[in-house]
């Protein structure tokens, strides 16, 4: 493992490259794109792996402001911006960081919310090594994608910047037109279209089945990843802007979307529930005490903070030897989550390698860091149980890569005669989920899949009038930046439908 570097020894070689920068200016020339391309990437200062594996503050610390700098006159502006063309709600990329480049950071983060409201939160959670920093020019001329500018780090850094120094500027609504929007669910798809149909001058109100609100934000990802204050200072943004929001109210069980639509006088509705049907994995024993599934793991930790023994009602299930099953995101959350709340040992298993493997390359990283031990090419074939029905262990069987699948990985193959056991007494089961059925159980017209997700046309729309619906109850698990995505879309076609009403 590599030495662990802290703030200052980062921001002394962030130092160092803004002073040989500002050498090659003195004598009035710019900066040529070989200059910014001889900048290494700006590493992003974390806390000790030691200490923060067993604490819920938030592991990644943010950028200095000379490391911003520096990160920033990376950028040469390349003609095209094909950066802009991988972010999903086109944050306007090389403007922003251009802003940077001359010390602006309110007008940076102004340039971000012309598109984008949740810099803060997509700067640190979105995956943007897949959308736009694999398209940067600036990663493809050093011949590596780990080399891009990094984008998402920036757009955090300014984000945090606002909200530190109390510059955050709350959009002025368009005048009001008297009609009203409900939002059904408010993750980050639910408050994108509550913001944009809110700026045009609508009645917006936000029903959240949970007592807290923010969605997966609040309740799937924890707090070391995303801090709570951040998501719920976005929300408090929202009100100011005039946004309501509806807590402990479930559509289709408090009021149908019927009801909303026809008895409550909303002309329009959005409807953003996410995928909250954990998937299992069918095999024996998954019904033994002490098998969860990351959701309601996680939910218990992140939502009602069972680690808080002292102060939360919600129970916590003490576990000394953890197994995770999966391995994307919210695996890598489950199995650090595991950790910090009092396991000596947690384990990862997953089917293929660490190649294979969707999680966001940070978090990865991050979870070896804490002392994460990844069994790759395993995968659970049972789990073993005592008398009293607890876990005490699973059967695992090896695996090794055939040719490609319809995802383009590799498919694991079984290798028979291989199974063994591994000691464990809690497993969290991270295999993804599936849409949340309830909307179509209480509304027998509207038109899902196979896989219970919404169908919807290119602006969003169901197949019942006036109603759009966009996020993971469209997608199935996806990511906060792609909900977001579609969150704009829904509300730029519910606000040119509402005009031409």
């Amino acid at each position: 493992m590599s030495e662990h570097k802290t703030t200052e020894m980062l921001q002394e070689e962030a130092a160092k490259f803004w002073q040989d920068l500002e050498a090659k200016r003195a004598g009035g020339a710019s900066l040529t794109p070989k200059d910014r391309t001889s900048v290494p990437p700006q590493e992003m200062p974390s806390r000790d792996p030691i200490q923060r594996a067993h604490e819920m503050g938030e592991v990644a610390l943010g950028y200095t402001e000379t490391q911003a700098r520096v990160e920033a006159e990376r950028c040469i502006q390349c003609g095209g911006a094909p950066c802009k063309k991988g972010c999903p709600v086109g944050v306007p990329i090389p403007e922003f960081i251009a802003c940077i480049q001359k010390g602006d950071f309110k007008a940076a983060v102004d340039t971000i919310k012309q598109t984008n409201l949740l810099p803060a939160i997509c700067g640190r959670v979105c995956p943007q090594e897949k959308q736009c920093q694999s398209f940067c020019t600036v990663g493809k001329m050093m011949k590596s994608p780990e080399k891009a500018v990094a984008i998402g780090r920036l757009e955090r850094y300014v984000a945090d910047w606002e909200r530190a120094n109390n510059k955050i500027t709350v959009p002025t609504p368009a005048p009001e037109t008297g009609k009203k929007v409900a939002v059904i669910g408010s993750g980050p798809a639910g408050l994108t279209v509550a913001a944009d149909t809110r700026r045009a001058g609508h009645s917006v109100t936000v029903f959240e089945a949970f007592h807290k609100t923010g969605g997966v934000m609040v309740y799937g990802i924890p707090e070391f990843r995303l801090p709570k204050e951040i998501v719920s200072k976005e929300v408090e943004n929202l009100k100011k802007m005039g946004v309501e929001f509806k807590t402990s109210f479930l559509v289709g069980r408090t009021e149908t979307l019927e009801q909303l639509l026809d008895r409550e006088g909303f002309d329009a509705a959005f409807i953003g529930t996410g995928a909250g049907l954990p998937k299992f994995l069918g095999i024996e024993g998954e019904n033994l005490i002490g098998v969860f599934s990351a959701n309601e793991y996680l939910t218990r930790a992140n939502l009602m903070k069972a680690y808080d023994r002292e102060h939360a009602d919600t129970p916590l299930y003490d576990a000394k030897r953890v197994a995770v099953f999966g391995g994307g995101n919210v695996a890598m959350d489950g199995a650090r989550m595991a950790l910090r709340l009092g396991a000596e040992k947690v384990y990862c298993v997953y089917r293929r390698t660490r190649a294979e493997m969707p999680a966001r390359a940070e978090e990865v990283a991050h979870a070896i860091e804490e002392g994460v031990d990844f069994h790759f090419l395993e995968n659970p074939t049972k789990f073993i149980g005592d008398e009293k029905g607890k876990l005490i262990g699973v059967e695992l069987l090896n695996y090794e890569l055939g040719e490609p699948d319809a995802s383009g990985r590799r498919k694991p193959v079984a290798i028979p005669g291989t199974e063994h056991v591994l000691d464990i007494d809690a497993a969290v089961v991270a295999l993804g989920n599936e849409s949340n059925p309830l909307m179509k159980q209480t509304t027998p017209d509207l038109e899902v899949n196979k896989r219970g997700n919404i169908i919807v046309d290119e602006n969003q729309k169901t197949n019942i009038p006036r109603v759009w619906a966009g996020g993971d109850i469209v997608l199935g698990a996806a990511t906060v930046i792609l909900a977001m995505g579609e969150g704009r879309r829904a509300a730029a076609s519910i606000n040119e439908y509402l005009a031409g009403k």
